[in-house]
């Protein structure tokens, strides 16, 4: 078996998304290809080369690949795959995208938002809203995946991996990039955090979502919110967790005035501990929290976070 990675790119690093799902192919096991695909990729190409339980680092660079546009990268994977068993990348913005298009092209069904790996023909996904495990295995010629990248753990370790030049014409894409944005701050990221703290709509305005941020910033944690509190424009929506955002799977959640909407329950089942603020005894997300603080969250949260910056 050959495994085919679609890398992506973090600033001037490997994403810690890549990482994780390294980790998802070294447990299907055979060797793995990374590929890197973009308009300048020297130093990332360096980078990628200490990576362990990569056998070749494949460097696609060309101006019309820059920004990861699906239509340049699905003709890219569609290019290569004829040397591959799987072709994996994680459930982020690029790859559910880029597989189901890659999957239509190759006239293959894609098994999407993996969060474990049974064996090589064997997966396992969320159904149902994250309240069923579905297993299911792959009959196909090759095996699409995108990879719920915080199921896994980032992979560790050094290794040593040659670097090898693609020649690409890249077709021209059907959509431009006229600008790009990168969110400031020195949070960790919130798709791969081991801690992170969510606000729900309970909170009243954008003002009063600082108690979250305090909070979080105590803890060297992550900000997640609900899609109530993004919609109602007191986060931004890269802080969105549930079906419609992101799926994470931290050691600890903390959720402040969070209800429990089954949407948003879908995206932290794999949390492994959850401590729920809600003066709402019987609000759905205290059935599923670890540890439970009933009472009135402006008080309690507050409190909280002068007892954590006593301690420090």
């Amino acid at each position: 078996m050959t495994i085919l990675i679609l890398g992506e790119m973090d600033g001037a690093d490997i994403s810690a998304a890549t990482l994780r799902v390294l980790t998802a192919a070294s447990q299907i096991g055979g060797e793995a290809d990374l590929l890197l695909a973009g308009a300048s990729l020297g130093p990332l190409a360096g980078r990628a080369l200490t990576i362990p339980g990569v056998r070749r680092v494949l460097v696609a660079q060309h101006q019309g690949l820059d920004h990861a546009l699906a239509e340049t990268l699905t003709q890219l994977l569609a290019g290569l795959a004829s040397g591959y068993s799987h072709i994996l990348a994680a459930a982020g913005s690029v790859g559910r995208d880029v597989i189901p298009r890659l999957a239509a092209q190759l006239d293959l069904m894609p098994i999407t938002d993996v969060v474990a790996i049974a064996g090589p023909a064997r997966f396992e996904r969320p159904i149902y809203a994250g309240n069923a495990i579905e297993t299911l295995t792959n009959a196909q010629a090759k095996a699409l995946l995108t990879v719920r990248a915080s199921a896994f753990a980032p992979m560790a370790g050094t290794g040593s991996a040659p670097v090898e030049l693609l020649d690409v014409d890249p077709v021209a894409p059907l959509a431009s990039v006229l600008g790009t944005q990168r969110s400031a701050g020195d949070r960790p990221d919130l798709s791969t955090a081991k801690v992170v703290v969510g606000g729900g709509v309970a909170l009243g305005s954008a003002e009063k979502f600082a108690l979250i941020t305090d909070l979080a910033a105590q803890l060297g944690a992550a900000v997640g919110a609900t899609r109530a509190a993004v919609d109602a424009g007191f986060a931004p929506n890269d802080w969105q967790v549930g079906q419609t955002g992101k799926a994470i799977a931290p050691e600890l959640y903390i959720a402040v005035g969070i209800s429990g909407a089954l949407q948003h329950l879908a995206g932290i089942a794999g949390a492994k501990t959850i401590v729920a603020i809600n003066k709402d005894p019987e609000a759905p997300i205290m059935a599923l929290a670890d540890y439970r603080l009933v009472g009135d969250l402006f008080e309690i949260v507050p409190r909280l976070t002068e007892a954590l910056k006593a301690r420090q």
